[in-house]
């Protein structure tokens, strides 16, 4: 091969292999744009400092003692929040395999585990409820799924509900004959389940005033009250360090606080139910960690369960 020849084929390697990597970090920039872009006022701003926390590749691990009113006591338990986020598909309402590949269809999402433990008399309750949230609320106004596990003794029921369109698609199977197996469509309008994931994704603020609220499926189960939206009021008080917000049911005898850090993360510090029979339900953080708990499954990896101060 000719000097010449040898010259023009480093050339055409080297000017391939540019544009091959120009196009790598604009896939990257633009995906990375799609996280991060704001598009209106009521838009999440995802700054970098945003980013490097929720985008870490791990997940934050919270932990609570747990007061639990039920059945005219007050029972101990815990409550763990995992908050992070994933690659959703908007069709499917499903994490993604390979978000690489789905274009338009993957919304990023910041999921809330909710899971609930404690014992009434000789038996158990362990409850899951997941929410997924998008994190840009300007395009994607509200939650977009919702899925709750309620496990005790007795039997167990499970209640999904689907965002299509204006609309929440709501299934819910039940062990109990009140309840059997039943499908309907509810008003799209906030959830409460998604209360605090809103506060972690706008700056630890929620909507003051009044709103449309639907009750939480936990309290639908256990107050024996038809998941619907109802009227609610929100106020906001604030202390050294702390925002509380109060949200009061207008036709539903039900009182939540919610006690935010002011400053970022905005980690959730402590909540309360009041369902008007004299118990409070109150939740307090007791550790808060940034793990990749979905790769921690061996025995060694149990010192992450003490470190969080799990009991069981």
């Amino acid at each position: 091969m000719s000097p010449t020849i040898k010259a023009i084929s480093i050339l055409s390697i080297y000017l391939f292999l540019a544009c091959k990597t120009d196009k790598e970090t604009a896939i990257e920039t633009k995906t990375e744009t799609k996280v991060t872009a704001t598009t209106g006022k009521n838009d999440v701003v995802t700054d970098k400092e945003f980013n490097d926390y929720w985008y870490s590749g791990t997940a934050e691990l919270n932990s609570y003692d747990l007061k639990q009113s039920r059945y005219g006591d007050i029972r101990e338990g815990e409550v763990v929040l995992v908050f992070v986020t994933e690659p959703f598909s908007l069709n499917k309402q499903v994490k993604l395999d390979h978000p690489q590949e789905a274009g338009d269809d993957n919304v990023s999402v910041m999921k809330l585990n909710h899971v609930r433990k404690f014992t009434t008399g000789v038996y158990d309750y362990s409850i899951v409820s997941s929410s997924f949230t998008p994190v840009n609320t300007a395009k994607y106004p509200h939650t977009l799924k919702l899925n709750t596990s309620i496990q005790e003794w007795c039997g167990h029921t499970f209640t999904q509900l689907n965002l299509e369109e204006d609309s929440y698609k709501f299934k819910q199977f039940s062990y109990f004959e009140a309840d059997g197996d039943t499908e309907k469509n509810i008003p799209a309008a906030m959830l409460e389940e998604e209360l605090m994931t809103r506060l972690r994704l706008n700056k630890g603020q929620l909507p003051t005033g009044d709103i449309d609220l639907i009750f939480s499926t936990i309290y639908s189960r256990f107050a024996y009250k038809k998941l619907q939206p109802a009227k609610a009021k929100i106020s906001k008080t604030e202390t050294a360090g702390l925002s509380k917000y109060t949200i009061e049911y207008v036709n539903y005898d039900r009182k939540i606080t919610i006690d935010v850090q002011k400053e970022f993360p905005y980690k959730i510090m402590s909540w309360t139910e009041d369902d008007g029979d004299g118990l409070v339900t109150e939740a307090t953080l007791k550790k808060s960690i940034n793990e990749p708990y979905w790769e921690q499954k061996k025995l060694s990896d149990e010192s992450k369960r003490e470190e969080l101060q799990l009991k069981n």
